[in-house]
């Protein structure tokens, strides 16, 4: 198996965390390399993956990247999936009447493992 470089212009470390951005959110996932190279993903050496950054008021979401990356199964674009699919179904139910927000973590969605959770107080 051949290894990936960096995606990062002139650097040529060995690719060990993989990046997707989820536009509809103002959403970037950092995770552990991708098991292969797809379109609208960007695969970083471990110095661009510790030193990303995002614009103003997007987030970043973090997995665990191990140095010398384990294939195992692909969650990050699981995880890019997920996040997509419950901004869109927040979009299109709209809320009837105002309500008091709730005090705790609330679960919105849940795709085989993984699980969605909103901050009502964010």
């Amino acid at each position: 198996m051949r290894s990936r470089r960096c995606s990062r212009t002139s650097c040529s470390g060995q690719a060990v965390a993989t990046m997707t951005y989820v536009y509809a959110d103002s959403t970037a996932v950092l995770g552990p390399l991708a098991l292969r190279a797809e379109p609208g993903a960007y695969d970083l050496c471990s110095r661009h993956a510790q030193g990303l950054s995002v614009p103003l008021g997007w987030e970043v979401i973090r997995l665990a990247v191990e140095e010398q990356p384990a294939h195992s199964v692909d969650d990050l674009l699981a995880l890019a999936d997920a996040v997509r699919e419950v901004g869109l179904a927040a979009e299109a139910v709209a809320p009837t009447a105002p309500s008091a927000p709730p005090s705790e973590v609330v679960e919105l969605a849940r795709r085989r493992h993984l699980t969605v959770l909103a901050d009502p107080d964010r």
